[in-house]
């Protein structure tokens, strides 16, 4: 495998992990009423920069002035939004059909916007995110009826946030700078959240320390090897892989959330892949000179 392949799935796929990690914990969290989701996000995103920062700092020994010119206004609140978003709408949803809903989103506006630039994936690549997304859809099915509304809805308006930050993130060439900029941008507010929602809904310890971990690992390192991995791959590709988390997260969620293997999860979970990995390998075969 040429060292270049090699470091895209690498990256990619300790990406694609740590954003299942996130569901996992999130759920972790969230659902047994040990911190609402406001603290959650608060907690996670403040952690997130706070480990980001001192990474930046010690590793590519950038003071704080560099660090808070790096990323940009608009991704940071895209970011933002994202995140208090899908948290809310976890709560209300759950994190399997949230998080199907939210990658879902992003696929269709990250295919709508790469198609806009001019890009004109051949229908390979469309069979294998049909059969991707209609495995997602099997997989999650027992919990479709009647899904709150409002979760549906902040579960739309995360994906479009993550589809822009990601989009953007492909011009990125400091992942580590930029991904701790955006992060120090949104801390004061964070930091804000952090302490209301704590005070008005006491955090119980073990959540208080899932919401600390998810956001200094899953969350902030996570997201930096994100930006690491985006410049490697098309819009296309980016949008694709994602469609891998909630079957990642799901199978996360058996050991540790205590979820059960289902005869419907391993269908799923090879028929989403077998689509992804159908709609990759069709888009590169495309893309390889004659």
């Amino acid at each position: 495998m040429p060292s270049s392949l090699l470091r895209t799935v690498v990256l990619t796929g300790l990406a694609i992990t740590a954003f299942a990690a996130n569901s996992v914990l999130a759920r972790l969290a969230l659902a047994g009423g040990g911190i609402d989701a406001l603290g959650f996000t608060g907690v996670r995103m403040t952690s997130g920069a706070v480990v980001l920062l001192l990474a930046a700092m010690l590793v590519a020994r950038s003071p704080v002035q560099l660090v808070w010119r790096s990323g940009s206004r608009f991704q940071a609140g895209a970011l933002f939004v994202y995140a208090v978003a899908a948290s809310i709408s976890y709560a209300l949803l759950g994190a399997g059909i949230g998080a199907l809903i939210l990658f879902g989103t992003v696929q269709l506006a990250s295919s709508v916007w790469t198609v806009r630039l001019g890009e004109r994936p051949g229908p390979m690549v469309w069979l294998g995110l049909l059969i991707a997304f209609a495995s997602l859809i099997y997989l999650i099915s027992p919990s479709l009826a009647a899904p709150d509304p409002i979760g549906v809805a902040l579960s739309v308006v995360s994906g479009l946030a993550w589809a822009a930050y990601s989009l953007t993130g492909h011009r990125s060439a400091l992942p580590l700078l930029d991904t701790a900029g955006n992060f120090l941008r949104i801390a004061p507010i964070c930091a804000a959240l952090a302490i209301l929602g704590v005070a008005t809904h006491p955090a119980a310890p073990s959540a208080l320390l899932v919401a600390i971990v998810c956001g200094g690992l899953s969350t902030g390192m996570g997201y930096a090897i994100w930006y690491a991995a985006l410049p490697l791959l098309t819009k296309m590709q980016a949008s694709i892989v994602q469609l891998t988390v909630p079957v990642i997260a799901a199978l996360g969620a058996i050991p540790i959330v205590g979820e059960p293997l289902t005869p419907r999860f391993a269908v799923s979970a090879v028929a989403t892949i077998g689509g992804v990995g159908l709609a990759i390998v069709a888009r590169r075969r495309a893309a390889r000179p004659a």
